[in-house]
């Protein structure tokens, strides 16, 4: 029987995820702690016993590097890698590049607030995590899942809003359930999926 195995990453910890800055699609590099990170959650599938023979990663540096450092470590880094930008991370728009305090002194905190933690804003110039779910989630239907169904072992490495519209249809969360749903940097979620796509098994393998 397939194996059906699926396995989603967030990046490492980024140059500006440590500034404490928006970085939404701007391509930013994996810190020294980030390529730390990356290579421990490598070390963590490879205790698991996971292995794989498909990747899928967004355009963005931070986290096709991740992936290709978790799969050195694994041993497995001559595995195809499919990098496609409807796994890029959420747009931020206006926000982007700024700290936390500089959108709050521009915009006041409760509106900041209602930009990052709500499931439909959006902020100036930029997407909601609903826009983000319209493009990622269509792509996991008609281009990672199939693959998983098919028998191939998956690995995605993304980002926290992408991977969090991807984990909202793997788990059939709603809009208000996906808002209060964070993803740790380089920590894999595991799932083995049954025939019809929904979800068997999941695995934490956070550090």
């Amino acid at each position: 029987m397939a194996e059906r195995l699926l396995v989603l990453v967030r990046h490492g910890e980024s140059e500006w995820n440590n500034a404490g800055r928006f970085a939404g699609q701007s391509d930013i590099d994996l810190t020294a702690t980030g390529v730390a990170q990356a290579r421990a959650a490598g070390q963590r599938l490879k205790a698991a016993g996971l292995r794989f023979n498909l990747g899928f990663s967004s355009t963005l540096k931070r986290a096709w590097r991740t992936l290709e450092l978790m799969l050195e470590e694994l041993g497995q880094a001559d595995i195809p890698i499919i990098r496609d930008a409807r796994l890029d991370e959420r747009h931020y728009g206006e926000l982007n590049g700024l700290t936390r305090a500089e959108a709050i002194s521009r915009w006041g905190e409760a509106q900041v607030h209602a930009w990052r933690r709500s499931y439909d804003a959006r902020p100036p110039g930029g997407e909601s995590l609903k826009d983000t779910a319209a493009r990622v989630q269509p792509y996991y239907a008609g281009v990672i899942l199939p693959r998983v169904l098919n028998g191939d072992r998956v690995v995605v490495a993304a980002h926290n809003n992408s991977l969090r519209a991807l984990v909202m249809a793997l788990e059939r969360l709603d809009e208000i359930s996906i808002v209060g749903r964070e993803l740790g940097t380089a920590a894999p979620l595991a799932f083995r999926l049954n025939a019809d796509g929904t979800v068997a098994e999941r695995i934490d393998l956070a550090g």
